[in-house]
């Protein structure tokens, strides 16, 4: 084995307090794999606005106690030098149901308070929405969420917010980062013990709190007669959701049954994000089986809400994206009133809000991909009354708090779409086609192309030096770059809209299409064929 790789990793097996990763990476010292040495020694996790996402195991580049420690520790600096409150006001911890993650919640609350900045910990698992809502609750510094979302069974993550309840945007990441980066050994860092009195082992009032907020996000309170069908995937969000539905006023839905308690395995499904084939078919069976009006899932920290719908021809189709943000688009508008209100979408998400906000009279915005561009929005305009924002990844804000996407208080809102629907003779199905009657069918479509990583530097430069002049048989009539987003998108006539950017962490690209009246997919088969090239 190299000799600066083996060092590397012996000097990290001495910071190491954890026995489970020493003992993976002596494993591999001693079968003198060299491989997969370097695959978790080949940098450092890098913290962004999405915090920290990645594999668990050994190394620097895994989600680990060392990982986690460092992380906790940087943001403790930060705080420090950015909030001269933040000591008193502390951090409030909140983790799901994966592995290790109450192991790392603990880490964080003793570095923490190690520091000298009370750490409030909530009682157990927990979904996001619950902590980011919490956070403005008791009035806190900062929030931390242990959680890796709906990523594979492998990974884990660190989601980091400020007083504010959004989800960190720059320069607060790279400042964090650099906090960080400036953090030395982690048997340097002091960590209080367990029983600190800066350490709160919090009881159920935050997520009571958050449970009382429910209702108020319904506009319909009284149309409650619908048959409903959940799961929260193996998550944590099934018993906070159960409650969440019984307090707005909706009888208890039939449940997955074998997906209803949180397991970090995901037993069963093939990947744990309702987008993905497969992973909601159990859902649909059910729903199938009991003539239910929606069948609704949340992703395994319940961030986000998912839906499928019977059709007239008697079989079941789940929505994409777009489509549940139309349907809560048109029941918010019809239902609220003032030309304050306010809408906003992501730049890959579909037009058709922008339309919806213009015959409603009221403000629409677009911004960058990531749910955060769309709390920062919200929260930089006080002046203007907040009233849905969503991007087509499944994110849903119907409420001015947390200001992040909430699949909880989605889902409820969804159950009253449905039920409204019901009460008036017609379906969730009916409800989009009469959106396209007024709107027009709106189309759009999404896939991701990956290349090698060779290929993908210098990728979006080239697009930029020679942007295709045709694309599905049309010409690209114009190109706009959103160069903060690395984001290029190609018009081809006022109807037609095609958008290509890399992912932010594998060698892929992620194209999005979107037309009225028509098939994307051409235009998406022509720039996959473009990227292909550069690659080869």
């Amino acid at each position: 084995m190299d000799a600066a790789l083996l060092a590397s990793a012996l000097a990290w097996l001495d910071d190491d307090p954890d026995p489970v990763t020493q003992a993976e990476l002596h494993r591999l010292i001693d079968a003198d794999d060299e491989a997969a040495v370097a695959d978790r020694f080949d940098g450092r996790l890098q913290f962004g606005t999405a915090g920290l996402r990645g594999e668990l195991g050994a190394g620097p580049m895994r989600m680990n106690r060392v990982t986690v420690i460092r992380a906790a520790a940087g943001l403790a600096r930060y705080l420090l030098d950015t909030d001269p409150q933040a000591a008193e006001r502390g951090v409030l911890i909140g983790y799901d149901a994966r592995h290790n993650s109450d192991v790392f919640a603990l880490d964080s609350a003793r570095v923490l308070a190690g520091a000298g900045i009370r750490a409030l910990l909530l009682p157990r698992p927990m979904p996001t929405p619950v902590l980011a809502w919490g956070i403005t609750k008791v009035d806190a510094t900062a929030g931390v969420m242990v959680t890796a979302s709906h990523n594979p069974a492998a990974d884990n993550g660190y989601k980091v917010y400020l007083g504010d309840g959004v989800q960190i945007v720059p320069p607060a990441d790279s400042d964090i980062a650099a906090c960080i980066d400036a953090v030395g050994p982690i048997a340097a860092v002091l960590m209080a013990p367990p029983e600190s009195a800066l350490i709160e082992y919090l009881d159920d009032a935050v997520v009571e709190a958050y449970l009382d907020h429910v209702p108020s996000v319904r506009h319909a309170a009284g149309t409650d007669a619908v048959q409903l069908a959940y799961t929260p995937l193996h998550g944590v969000g099934g018993r906070v959701a159960m409650e969440a539905f019984r307090r707005a006023g909706f009888a208890s839905p039939a449940v997955v049954v074998e997906q209803f308690e949180p397991n970090p395995d995901f037993p069963g499904l093939p990947f744990p994000n309702p987008e993905e084939p497969g992973t909601m078919d159990a859902l649909l069976a059910l729903a199938a089986s009991i003539e239910a009006d929606v069948a609704l899932a949340n992703d395994p920290d319940a961030d986000r809400m998912a839906a499928a719908i019977p059709l007239s021809d008697g079989t079941w189709r789940a929505l994409n994206g777009d489509e549940i943000g139309w349907l809560l688009a048109e029941h918010l508008l019809a239902r609220t009133t003032g030309d304050d209100r306010l809408v906003v979408t992501t730049v890959v998400s579909s037009t058709l809000l922008a339309d919806m906000a213009a015959a409603a009279g009221v403000h629409h915005a677009e911004v960058f991909t990531g749910f955060k561009w769309i709390g920062h929005y919200v929260h930089d305009h006080p002046e203007l009354r907040f009233v849905l924002g969503y991007e087509q990844a499944l994110g849903y804000l119907v409420a001015t708090t947390p200001l992040d996407k909430d699949g909880i208080t989605a889902a409820v809102l969804m159950a009253e779409v449905a039920a409204v629907a019901r009460a008036e003779g017609t379906t969730i199905e009916g409800r989009l086609e009469a959106i396209a009657e007024r709107f027009g069918r709106h189309v759009t479509s999404q896939r991701s192309v990956k290349l090698a990583p060779s290929a993908m530097g210098g990728l979006m430069d080239a697009l930029r030096a020679a942007p295709p002049a045709m694309l599905g048989g049309h010409d690209v009539t114009e190109v706009t770059d959103f160069p903060e987003a690395n984001l290029l998108r190609y018009s081809c006539g006022p109807t037609v809209r095609v958008q290509v950017r890399p992912s932010g962490t594998e060698p892929k690209v992620k194209l999005y299409a979107e037309l009225v009246d028509g098939d994307p997919e051409p235009y998406l088969d022509d720039l996959e064929q473009l990227l292909l090239a550069h690659g080869r």
